[in-house]
């Protein structure tokens, strides 16, 4: 709303506002006088006839209906407001010079109706689908938005003029996937005339199966040649499927295997049994598979596997990389095969550290134990003419013998 004002005269003045209303509701116009000196108001109507002079209203109409008289105030109200009532009516005070100002209505009109229109009620999962939203007769034009679930998707919208009201269309392209089976797609109105106005589809998609094989029994552990072994095969899409199989891949399947609907039997395993056991399982619209690989390990083993042998496609067998499809049980032998490897590797590892730590300590004690010693020689002993000379002699020769230096290893 905003305040219009226009003074004349005696420093009197009149105020009033603009008036937004929703069609079909009541609006009211205020004529307000400040300063007043009891000069006559009047309202009138857009085309210029007079709705109430005072508290008297000439004009038939009777959606009109006084709701205050005073010396500084006229307040009509207006029920069941349409689209012609919109317009300019202005309020007149009676002075010298007279004074006169206007307030304008405004209709608003919310969408008669909301519908959304998709192009396949059924859609297949990778298909792109058209949905349309149309809001009709509204004004102004209306802002279509677009939810699928809680999440926000863009449209895009066209608007037509018919005379004073606007329809709108929003075009929503949407790609499908299986996780879109049963969520609601939703089509919401954003118009100053109303709230909360929506409505919504729910898509319904169809999708190839959806395959998985567990196993029953045994429950963990290893395959081991003598004991059973059973699978079952589950299979969800929609249409639900209706034919399911199991087979041996590159291979036949074995005469002792026994199969019923689901369920896949081997009651004695052997070695010959080793390999890749796939359920397929098929609809309307395509076809899946997930595969079990087997392997057989002898009666003594008793390692445990790391992981079962299992591949499963989930959408198509299409989609398989395979590449994964590595028998996981003839995987987790060949590891063992590996930490042997690496065991005597260490051993050896070892063997050769501890050789060169001998060495080192070795060559450390020899080089601790090198020294020098001292040897001598008696000068002269040999030319003494009887033995004491020669101890006298050789004596006096301790203090001039040679230093000799001796090493050894």
């Amino acid at each position: 709303m905003h305040d219009l004002w226009h003074a004349r005269g005696d420093g009197q003045n009149l105020v009033t506002e603009d008036v937004t209303v929703v069609e079909g509701d009541v609006a009211t116009i205020s004529c307000r006088v400040k300063n007043s000196d009891d000069s006559v108001i009047q309202l009138l109507n857009p085309n210029r006839q007079t709705i109430y002079f005072r508290d008297f209203r000439p004009l038939k109409d009777s959606r009109f209906q006084l709701v205050n008289f005073s010396n500084s105030e006229l307040r009509v109200s207006l029920t069941n407001v349409s689209i012609s009532d919109e317009g300019r009516y202005f309020c007149q005070l009676y002075t010298d010079p007279p004074q006169e100002i206007y307030t304008t209505i405004t209709v608003l009109v919310p969408p008669r109706n909301l519908v959304i229109d998709i192009e396949k009620e059924t859609a297949v999962e990778g298909e792109e689908i058209e949905l349309n939203c149309t809001a009709m007769a509204s004004r102004p034009a209306t802002t279509i938005r677009w939810f699928k679930g809680n999440k926000e998707l863009t449209g895009k919208s066209e608007v037509e003029r018919w005379s004073d009201m606007y329809t709108v269309t929003s075009q929503l392209l949407l790609k499908v996937g299986r996780e879109d089976d049963g969520v609601p797609v939703i089509c919401l109105v954003d118009h100053p005339a109303v709230k909360d106005l929506q409505t919504q589809r729910y898509l319904e998609v169809m999708y190839k199966p959806q395959v998985r094989v567990s196993q029953n029994y045994p429950l963990q552990g290893l395959t081991r040649e003598g004991e059973p072994l059973e699978l079952t095969c589950t299979a969800f899409g929609k249409p639900q499927p209706t034919d399911m199989r199991w087979l041996r891949v590159d291979d036949e399947m074995p005469q002792h295997v026994v199969v019923s609907g689901s369920n896949l039997l081997i009651s004695n395993l052997n070695k010959t049994d080793n390999g890749t056991y796939r359920c397929e399982a098929s609809n309307a619209v395509g076809k899946s598979h997930a595969d079990y690989m087997l392997f057989v390990y002898d009666t003594t083993a008793t390692t445990e596997p790391a992981v079962h042998g299992f591949t499963q496609l989930p959408n198509s067998a299409e989609e398989l990389d395979y590449g994964d499809l590595s028998d996981s049980r003839a995987g987790e032998e060949g590891a063992i095969r590996s930490v042997d490897h690496a065991v005597v590797g260490g051993v050896v590892a070892v063997v050769v550290f501890a050789m060169l730590c001998l060495l080192i300590i070795l060559g450390r004690y020899f080089a601790r134990h090198k020294g020098t010693y001292f040897t001598h020689e008696a000068k002269g002993a040999d030319d003494a003419a009887d033995a004491d000379t020669a101890i006298i002699n050789a004596e006096g020769g301790q203090n001039n013998s040679e230093e000799k230096k001796e090493y050894f290893i």
